[in-house]
């Protein structure tokens, strides 16, 4: 069966670690792997505007020897209307894999099932799975491991970043604690979900809603913006509700004193995060930036590894 990912336990702990040690390869050697050389095309889908998930991955497709093939839905007939269905059909016999940052998660469950190729979530409202690749690369960087680390994210608990820290982090043997009011708490299932992998992996998932219990001797600070894409329109009050889970100076005071702070942006300087927070010491923000390269190019090689293996 062909092997996608669409959400950060669409991996075991095995399987997540084999693919951070590749990105780590990759890094060292960019141009050495090269998967796609013939050159074989990967599909890049865009529901949502995008900068880093854009340049990323066509940057990447091409080390790896490919063809990006970027596609607005603006101007393809999938975002006309046309059945999800049937534009896999189409892709799966000229593409290698697709790749999809879209809205709702069931869309690219439905490409999923419909594709014979390896179909890669680059940011659903649910997940952002291959963000936390990066990240959980970037942690390994400056931390030298990943189990037994404490990570804190602190903001809206019910956003995808907040999902995938859980996901991904419990999977990496991680505590992870997502610090939210109560009235944005993580999605129930997801967490529990979380806490089984950590039953597991011997981390574990927790939503705490005091923003200072949840920082207090973290290993790794987390944020997002508070102003997603589409939800421009945020009122004021919702904001004033986050006020007390940013990551600021007061915020990392509380946090483990050699902790690293992480924000996969666009960053909004004095709202989610201060910029002496940002800009300063302990921010490992670019390299968390340009990881999102290196971790998805091991994505695509073990997914397109896989999907040979099947033929």
């Amino acid at each position: 069966m062909t092997r996608h990912f669409l959400r950060d336990d669409d991996l075991g702990p095995a399987e997540q670690a084999e693919i951070l040690a590749l990105a780590d390869s990759l890094k060292a050697d960019r141009f050495g792997t090269r998967p796609l050389a013939g050159p074989r095309t990967v599909a890049v889908l865009f529901d949502k505007p995008s900068t880093r998930t854009r340049i990323s991955f066509a940057v990447g497709i091409s080390d790896l020897g490919g063809v990006p093939l970027v596609i607005d839905a603006g101007v393809a007939q999938l975002g006309r209307g046309e059945p999800i269905e049937d534009t896999a059909r189409v892709l799966e016999r000229q593409v290698a894999a697709i790749v999809w940052r879209t809205f709702g998660q069931d869309r690219v469950e439905t490409m999923a099932r419909h594709a014979g190729v390896p179909v890669v979530n680059a940011l659903t409202d649910t997940f952002h799975p291959c963000q936390l690749l990066a990240d959980l690369q970037t942690i390994r960087e400056h931390k030298s491991r990943l189990s037994g680390l404490r990570l804190a994210y602190l903001g809206d608990g019910a956003n995808n970043m907040a999902h995938s820290y859980l996901l991904a982090g419990a999977t990496a043997g991680m505590h992870v604690a997502v610090g939210s009011p109560a009235d944005l708490p993580p999605d129930p299932g997801i967490l529990s979900r979380a806490a089984a992998i950590a039953e597991q992996t011997g981390g574990s998932a927790a939503h705490l809603i005091d923003p200072e219990e949840a920082v207090k001797g973290a290993d790794v600070v987390a944020t997002d913006t508070w102003v997603s894409m589409g939800d421009e329109d945020r009122s004021a009050a919702y904001l004033e509700l986050l006020r007390p889970y940013a990551v600021d100076d007061a915020a990392m005071s509380r946090a483990a004193a050699d902790a690293v702070v992480l924000h996969c942006l666009p960053a909004y300087r004095g709202q989610e995060i201060s910029a002496s927070v940002i800009d300063g010491p302990q921010s490992v923000v670019w390299d968390q930036a340009e990881n999102r390269l290196h971790a998805q190019k091991a994505l695509l090689t073990w997914l397109l590894a896989r999907a040979e293996d099947e033929r």
